[in-house]
């Protein structure tokens, strides 16, 4: 086995409109990059950080906190030193905190020849992901471990239910240069929602998963409605309602938050249509004194993966 290892750590889509919590799907045009070696020193530390100023101290950092749950458990006679080269802008509504949590579980498992299944490394890094979010939850970590789209049915006990991707699918990414943090979005939140909405919430997310098996474009377009959450975080994001408006009309199956925001989603059938969504919302955004990264992508459904 190798004493040291590179990885990619992709961001995500948590949500997907009606799959609150539970749904989400792997991108593949931004990841993390992360560098983990064996160490002969036993614990964990993070000796570099680019791209962000985040802390070195791995209590205080997401991938510190899961690899030293996982570090805790497995007891290796060794240690292992974490480079985390952040390319998923934190606070950016596309698995920040996910990537670099589930990066670092992983990059430990590799090096100790995968003693842990892909559950065992959602829930590790489902502490780290807890620290930045102050809740439990899995739509990131769990497809950027496993890739394409992922269920998370319960996360007590845990279990993921991996969804296939229709071959013509792509995602637009829009993200405007502002920041939410999830801990923040959450706080927008009711504890109760009206029986009807939360009924058809169901009724879409339901038919989402089987539009996803047949790949069923047209299922997909009709299922892609968030009656619970997007009514009330849409506000925090400048000109949403706009950057909707524009994505279907030139051809999004759907359109809606990803995560908590600040960036936006557009499911789109073929790289043509993602291509004309693209330009339309890049034209709303040009027009503001809002700096914002746009971005095509296929669902990546390897997940994290070693660069070699």
């Amino acid at each position: 086995m190798p004493n040291e290892i590179r990885i990619t750590s992709p961001a995500t889509v948590a949500n997907v409109a009606c799959g609150f919590d539970v749904l989400g799907f792997c991108l593949d045009k931004v990841g993390d990059e992360m560098v983990i070696r064996k160490t002969a020193k036993k614990g964990i530390s993070i000796t570099k950080i680019e791209g962000y100023n985040l802390p070195l101290n791995v209590n205080e950092n997401v991938a510190g906190i899961s690899a030293l749950a996982a570090y805790n458990v497995l007891k290796p006679n060794c240690g292992f030193e974490i480079e985390i080269y952040k390319k998923v802008k934190p606070g950016s509504g596309i698995g920040s905190s996910s990537s670099s949590a589930a990066g670092s579980v992983f990059g430990i498992n590799a090096l100790l020849d995968r003693p842990l299944s892909k559950s065992d490394l959602v829930k590790f890094a489902m502490q780290g992901e807890y620290y930045a979010s102050k809740s439990e939850h899995a739509d990131n970590i769990a497809p950027c471990i496993y890739g394409g789209f992922t269920l998370v049915k319960s996360v007590d006990p845990l279990k993921i239910l991996e969804l296939p991707t229709p071959d013509d699918l792509f995602a637009v990414i829009i993200h405007p240069q502002i920041e939410i943090k999830t801990s923040e979005a959450r706080a927008l939140l009711p504890l109760n929602v009206p029986l009807y909405s939360a009924i058809k919430q169901s009724a879409n997310l339901g038919s989402l998963v089987h539009a996803l098996h047949t790949s069923n474009y047209q299922l997909i377009s009709e299922s892609l409605n968030d009656l619970l959450i997007e009514p009330l975080r849409k506000k925090l994001i400048p000109n949403y309602n706009e950057v909707k408006e524009a994505a279907l009309k030139n051809g999004a199956l759907g359109c809606s938050i990803s995560g908590s925001g600040p960036s936006v989603f557009a499911l789109c059938k073929g790289n043509d249509s993602a291509s004309s969504v693209k330009k339309a919302v890049s034209q709303i955004y040009s027009r503001t004194a809002i700096n914002f990264d746009i971005f095509i992508s296929k669902i990546n459904t390897e997940g994290i993966k070693i660069v070699e």
